[in-house]
């Protein structure tokens, strides 16, 4: 083995630059399927391309790409990919604010993150890359939309929406927060436009049993969906409307209160709702606000309780007495029938609405405890029936099924499985998306585009003239003619919810040249993703929608696989001065200038070091330096070992010839690659495993023995430490590792194995007192009786020189610490 000569001074910028050319010239991460191999497939969700990176990306890629290393140097067949989730509102902003097409932004800013990744040192399959924006991207989902049409898995209706004023956009309710849009914070209102609609609904009990079955995601995203989605088991109940021929449905999770309803409340854009509004003028003002104000559950469900009469009397259906109907501002249309049953005595929303209206309580369920004071509050536990009639005495429990029969029996009522999850709306009035690939025909209705004419490619040299999309006032775009009937027609103008194209990325990628198929056979081979990064603010949003393509997907043959992902990492937030970094705090840090200063290696090492993954990370620049620091000493350690070796022939070890000292490094060095093969392998926590690599790094430093075998365990010793750390630094380890000899590339290099024998301390150090104060220290075999201490402590010269003359009084021995030696 020859040892190579390199620079004493740590260059970040050269030694950097020369690792990513390498890796370009060699196609070094290049992924191909191995049938004879283990897989891994690893994905870190991938960016906007807002125009630079933030501190967010670097760590997330950072992770990605330390995980996906390391499982390559475990021998795997490694798919990392990256690409654009190119279509959105930031790039129809910058249009309006710089007057360039979003085309031109978007591609522009790609290729100058781009760029940043590859400096970042991020182990890529480039060759996969793709951007949601092309037509050879976005023309699959328009394909497989056009084939869920035609099996009655999406269709169109006129529905109230989350409108946004300032965005000029639909929202999905999981985009609409605390009232307002998720993008711009601007309050959200009611509006009735025609809608695209998946029917998502119909997998809601597959994606809701399947989220027990994915053991390597974090507990708190299983329940956040499952909470989501919403499975409640309850009873449907039919509430005749007096003097009408008319019926209110509604839907309980807790029909053994249904002797307690006092009142019925539905939403705004009830039947019954829009009746009254005909009838009184006061009614129809109050409709007009709820629907200007009513926006996602979330929002309801924190605004003021505000309610009206309607004057209509609904039938009890056990007892026949009659019941005023309100209109509510907290009552849904798009949940249920638009109508819920109120029990003032037990639930309190319908308290305190009662409480502010004046409408009586009836108490039907009483608990374990006497002190139930409705005056104060609803009492809503469980418990037994009273003021029931002949259910009374009946536990909750048991009244469930007996009031379900009973209404079963007269045609009133059943039981019923409901869900809180709707219809995915996946119509945006916005111009910077998918093209919906339907064409309107009066004459044949919506029309699916043929795929001969797929895909429907969105215009990009477009002006922004006012407010709305540019494509609805492109008559070159939208007037065509009716692939049915040849008649002159229009093209959709709306676009897909951008939501659309992250849904099944990460599909894409496994056959991202493919020009025949959404996805083909390679795509059974690396999926499901093995191990997905990203943020827990994804974990409805993006989350659900990417199992539920998966499924569709699955459904269509295009893929086997039931889940997208197997495992699921959701990494913290990075803070400085304990906020997130924002442009409007001003509290941002630029990677690129940090990478300038101090190179890639730090920043990743700064990184995984600062805070275990999912937890937030603190910026500091003290931080950034030490790491830094760290960084140097590595490459000093490394540059004065192959000094040392400059006249000397590196020998083998000699287990049987290694010193005290010797052994002790060896036996710390493959403690810590146990260490940190457990930490990166298993556990996920970067932090400690670094921290034990700075630990040995001491012991590396204190070590200084020029002897053959000195020599021979410090080059065992900085090989296994830059082989550990090459996951994390791999431009340093990339040029240190041929320093030290070696003329493969590390990447192809085998994780080290520890040596468990190392392990065993043949030697421990005893500390020698005499009176309570050091004196000496002295190394022992392990398993040393007290006598052979004793005796070793005594031969000592210096704790000779301490007795000599004097009586030993007794001697302490606390067995592998110390020895003191009592005197007079």
């Amino acid at each position: 083995m020859t040892l190579k000569k390199i620079d004493s001074e740590y260059q970040h910028h050269l030694i950097e630059q020369q690792a990513q050319q390498y890796w370009e010239n060699n196609r070094v991460f290049k992924a191909v399927e191995d049938s004879g191999k283990e897989k891994f497939y690893c994905l870190s969700m991938f960016p906007y391309p807002s125009g630079r990176l933030h501190m967010g990306h670097v760590r997330n890629y950072t992770i990605g790409d330390v995980i996906s290393r390391y499982q390559r140097m475990q021998g795997k067949n490694v798919l990392q990919p990256m690409g654009w989730d190119a279509f959105g509102l930031p790039a129809e902003n910058a249009a309006h604010k710089n007057n360039v097409p979003p085309a031109k932004w978007t591609r522009e800013n790609i290729d100058y993150m781009r760029k940043q990744l590859k400096q970042l040192g991020f182990g890529y399959d480039w060759d996969r890359e793709l951007a949601t924006c092309n037509a050879d991207y976005y023309r699959w989902e328009q394909w497989l939309f056009t084939r869920l049409y035609e099996k009655g898995l999406v269709y169109k209706k006129t529905a109230a929406v989350n409108w946004c004023p300032n965005d000029v956009t639909v929202l999905a309710n999981e985009q609409v927060i605390d009232g307002k849009c998720w993008r711009c914070d601007t309050d959200v209102v009611r509006k009735e436009i025609p809608q695209w609609f998946f029917k998502i609904t119909d997998y809601a009990e597959e994606l809701l049993t399947e989220l027990d079955a994915l053991k390597g995601w974090p507990e708190q995203v299983r329940t956040m969906q499952k909470n989501w989605i919403g499975r409640s088991e309850g009873v449907e109940i039919s509430f005749k409307i007096y003097e009408q021929d008319k019926s209110i449905k509604v839907f309980t999770t807790r029909p053994d209160t249904l002797m307690g309803v006092t009142y019925l409340a539905v939403a705004a854009e009830h039947e019954l709702a829009t009746l009254a509004a005909k009838k009184y003028s006061n009614v129809a003002d109050f409709i007009k606000k709820c629907i200007a104000t009513g926006t996602a559950e979330a929002a309801v469900e924190t605004q003021e309780k505000l309610g009206i009469d309607t004057g209509f009397k609904a039938v009890h259906p056990v007892t026949g007495k009659q019941v005023p109907v309100f209109i509510a501002n907290f009552v849904l249309m798009g949940y249920g029938e638009g109508a819920v049953m109120s029990v003032p005595a037990h639930d309190q929303r319908d308290f305190e609405f009662a409480q502010k209206y004046g409408l009586p309580l009836q108490q039907v369920i009483t608990g374990e405890t006497a002190d139930i004071d409705l005056n104060q509050q609803a009492f809503t536990e469980k418990g037994v029936l009273i003021n029931s009639g002949e259910f009374d005495g009946l536990t909750s429990e048991q009244a469930f099924s007996k009031i379900a029969d009973y209404l079963k029996a007269r045609q009133q009522g059943q039981t019923r499985t409901t869900y809180r999850l709707r219809d995915w709306g996946v119509s945006r009035q916005r111009y910077w998306g998918a093209p919906i690939p339907i064409i309107n025909c009066d004459n044949c209705g919506a029309v699916p585009v043929p795929d001969k004419d797929l895909p429907v490619v969105l215009p990009e040299e477009v002006k922004f003239e006012g407010v709305g999309s540019p494509i609805k006032k492109m008559a070159s775009f939208y007037k065509t003619s009716c692939p049915k009937c040849g008649a002159a027609a229009e093209r959709e103008t709306d676009t897909f919810d951008t939501f659309m194209e992250s849904s099944w990325y990460y599909a894409r990628y496994c056959s991202a040249d493919s020009d025949a198929a959404m996805v083909d056979e390679r795509a059974n081979y690396w999926l499901p993703v093995d191990q997905y990064v990203g943020g827990i603010e994804h974990a409805i949003l993006h989350l659900l929608y990417a199992r539920f393509f998966n499924k569709l997907m699955r459904d269509a043959g295009l893929i086997k696989h039931d889940e997208p992902f197997e495992n699921l990492l959701t990494q913290g937030m990075v803070l400085k001065d304990g906020s997130k970094m924002s442009k409007s705090k001003g509290n941002t840090v630029d990677p690129q200038a940090l990478i300038e200063k101090y190179g890639a290696d730090t920043a990743r090492l700064f990184m995984m070091f600062a805070a275990p993954p999912e937890q937030s990370l603190e910026w500091s620049d003290a931080g950034v330096d030490g790491a830094h620091r760290f960084i140097k000493r590595v490459w000093n350690s490394v540059v004065k070992h192959c000094e040392n070796l400059d006249a000397a022939t590196l020998a083998d070890i000699n287990l049987d010839a290694l010193t005290s000292e010797q052994r002790e490094l060896r036996m710390k060095l493959h403690k810590m690659v146990a260490k940190v093969t457990d930490d990166i392998g298993r556990r996920y926590t970067f932090n400690t495993a670094i921290a034990a690599v700075m630990e040995f790094m001491n012991s590396v430093s204190k070590f200084d023995d020029n002897s053959e075998q000195g020599l021979a365990v410090m080059q065992e010793a900085l090989e296994m430490m830059v082989l550990v750390l090459s996951p994390i630094v791999p431009h340093l380890s990339h040029q240190l590792w041929q320093a030290l000899g070696h003329d493969e590339n590390i990447i192809n290099h085998p994780w080290p194995q520890y040596d468990k024998s190392a392990l065993v301390q043949d030697e421990i150090q005893m500390i020698v007192q005499v009176n309570g104060k050091l004196r000496a220290k002295i190394m022992v075999a392990t398993e040393a009786s007290k006598d052979v201490i004793e005796k070793q402590a005594f031969e000592d010269q210096n704790v000779q020189r301490f007795i000599e003359g004097k009586n030993v009084v007794k001697v302490i021995v606390v067995p592998k610490r110390l020895v003191n030696i009592v005197v007079k």
